[in-house]
């Protein structure tokens, strides 16, 4: 499909060329020269090509959501997160983030459910994160973490939610997004 089929064509810019990508291992960053074609702008773009993301809200029987505390090396700060993670090659989405409950928590869900994908940052990230809910999630083995990763499992009542929202201690904006679709769903703090 040409950029001239496809909508908002007044607002596409067209590619002139992009240098090669820098590897990174979990993300890979190119520079794209771009022109718009009505006002003949022409503009230098860093992209960071990364690969799909998932996240998941995994409620237990008890309407607990189940949480991850870690270290994020870009705040230099420890987190309060949903557990998510990168989409292997080859991998499903749904296939990702029942590896992800289950390395960093041990839990395993019996019922699945997509709440949305969304687009991290479009203004120079090409992935999306696809957002999962986990239902009637137990534990049943404990975490089978990745070198590096070091994680504190927690469980917090579905309805406290919001005060860790308002309070900031929950901040991601991923985190955020995933919790704002699962409230958009059910309607409310509560089990959709």
């Amino acid at each position: 499909m040409s950029d001239d089929t496809l909508p908002w064509p007044e607002l596409r810019w067209r590619t002139l060329d992009e240098d090669a990508a820098e590897d990174y291992r979990i993300f890979r960053v190119s520079r794209r020269r771009s022109a718009h074609p009505r006002t003949g702008e022409v503009g230098r773009f860093s992209i960071v090509h990364c690969t799909p993301w998932v996240n998941v809200v995994a409620l237990t029987p008890e309407d607990e959501v189940v949480l991850v505390r870690q270290f994020r090396h870009g705040t230099a700060s420890v987190t309060l997160e949903i557990p998510g993670g990168l989409v292997d090659p080859g991998e499903d989405p749904l296939t990702a983030a029942a590896r992800e409950l289950a390395e960093e928590t041990g839990y395993v869900a019996p019922r699945w459910a997509s709440l949305g994908v969304v687009e991290p940052n479009p203004a120079f990230q090409t992935n999306q994160l696809h957002i999962f809910l986990a239902l009637d999630a137990v534990q049943t083995h404990g975490q089978h973490l990745d070198p590096g990763e070091v994680i504190r499992v927690e469980r917090v009542p579905l309805t406290e939610i919001p005060g860790y929202v308002t309070s900031g201690e929950i901040s991601h904006a991923l985190v955020l997004t995933a919790f704002f679709h699962l409230l958009h769903q059910s309607g409310g703090w509560r089990r959709p």
